[in-house]
């Protein structure tokens, strides 16, 4: 089975995982993480996004960023 893409972005609340993307271009997911913050941000109370790499686990950024 191939993957979706490399890069995994993730908006979710406190409550439940609300939408998923994978790309494979670090570029394109980074542009989709600042549309996402600017979509989702302000208008999902609690959302929280992220963007991680799959094959490391390592998580790239993150709105809010946690303190």
């Amino acid at each position: 089975m191939t993957s979706p893409g490399r890069y995994h972005l993730l908006l979710a609340t406190p409550e439940r995982s609300v939408r998923h993307g994978w790309w494979w271009s670090e570029d394109v997911a980074r542009d989709k993480f600042r549309d996402w913050v600017g979509q989702y941000g302000d208008a999902m109370p609690g959302a929280r996004v992220t963007l991680s790499e799959e094959d490391s686990g390592i998580v790239l950024d993150a709105w809010p960023d946690q303190q």
